[in-house]
């Protein structure tokens, strides 16, 4: 069952005013979210706003995917706000969001994109509340950032695949149908899980020998039938374990690369050099394989999971990613992830909204 989000659009005349105003620590007022109107937040365009980013890399010290700091010499896509078609995305506010999960564990489980809206997420939160105190942890594939005057914890679990990666005698075997680490996510009160971007590494970047569904073992397979297999794997796990009552469920949608010009019609080039989002609510670029899979599976699932269906408006973000300024030099040219500040604190607007409607 996928859940949707029934947005309630804010009186004209408060959004313009909240638009100029609104800043960490003012309060939202739930009541600008029980109009009639129904609004697809993920249906949309980036608009620019000169109140944007959220927050200043410099004022985060743990940040990470910092491109100004790595050598970026533009800033002009800090500046752009994701714009609903139909209604205004409400501007995210830290102390409002620590203040409704007080108390509370978030835990987004999945690849490096996950550790991108994580980071992103911790980044949002310390600076709503700079002086209180907080704590960074780490035990193996488990970050934890802490806040003590919320008891609030944000954990990052590394995962990249959801489903069983067993290292064996033959090598590492993927195996398609088994979940053997679900007790890492059980006691949670929000989970946000997110899987796509490994299941199309090939060569070096390939971390899996084998593919294993029950007794069968192969070299290879096609990789989007694999995916699925997993998924579905995954979202048994989640009817059959998850307490709907107890803990929200989200799905972190695919998340867009740029290696392929021709996607939006500038053959031989990738996301490097990139200065500005693709204008419109349309992608010029072919349907993602892997968002068709992940509504497919989630619209069959007994649980109710919130689809952040991230395609669209990342696909629209050639600008945003790290490129040359990643970090490892000019030979890395990284255009899967996101420069933070950037599109993943997007990710986290979405998500604040979604939880103050429900």
């Amino acid at each position: 069952m996928v859940w949707r989000f029934d947005y309630r659009v804010f009186c004209l005349a408060a959004i313009i005013l909240l638009s100029g105003l609104l800043v960490q620590g003012v309060e939202v007022n739930d009541a600008a979210f029980k109009e009639e109107n129904w609004c697809d937040l993920f249906e949309g365009s980036w608009v620019r706003d000169y109140s944007y980013p959220l927050y200043n890399a410099s004022s985060c010290p743990f940040i990470g995917f910092n491109c100004i700091n790595n050598g970026r010499p533009d800033n002009d896509y800090l500046s752009y706000r994701w714009q609903p078609n139909q209604c205004r995305l409400p501007r995210f506010n830290g102390r409002d969001f620590l203040e409704r999960n007080r108390g509370k564990k978030i835990m987004l489980v999945g690849d490096s994109l996950s550790n991108n809206m994580w980071q992103s997420l911790t980044c949002l939160l310390y600076t709503a509340v700079p002086n209180s105190n907080y704590k960074l942890s780490q035990k193996g594939s488990l970050f934890t950032f802490y806040i003590l005057e919320y008891e609030l914890s944000i954990m990052f679990l590394k995962n990249g695949f959801l489903v069983d990666l067993v290292y064996e005698k033959i090598g590492k075997v993927l195996k398609l149908d088994t979940i053997s680490t679900g007790e890492q996510w059980k006691g949670v009160d929000t989970l946000i899980f997110n899987t796509y971007h490994w299941w199309t590494h090939t060569g070096k970047s390939r971390t899996w020998d084998y593919f294993q569904v029950g007794n069968k073992l192969v070299k290879e397979m096609d990789r989007m039938v694999a995916f699925k297999i997993a998924l579905t794997t995954w979202a048994k796990w989640v009817d059959s374990n998850i307490d709907a009552s107890k803990t929200k469920v989200f799905f972190q949608g695919v998340s867009a690369v740029h290696v392929d010009g021709k996607e939006w019609n500038q053959p031989n080039r990738t996301c490097k050099g990139q200065t500005q989002p693709i204008k419109g609510s349309k992608y010029p670029g072919p349907i993602n394989p892997g968002e068709i899979i992940v509504k497919g599976v989630i619209s069959s699932m007994k649980k109710e999971v919130y689809l952040l269906d991230i395609t669209l408006l990342t696909q629209l973000r050639k600008d945003g990613h790290p490129s040359i300024y990643a970090g490892g030099g000019s030979a890395l040219n990284d255009c899967s992830h996101w420069c933070l500040p950037g599109v993943p604190d997007t990710w986290n607007e979405i998500l604040y909204a979604v939880l103050i409607q429900n």
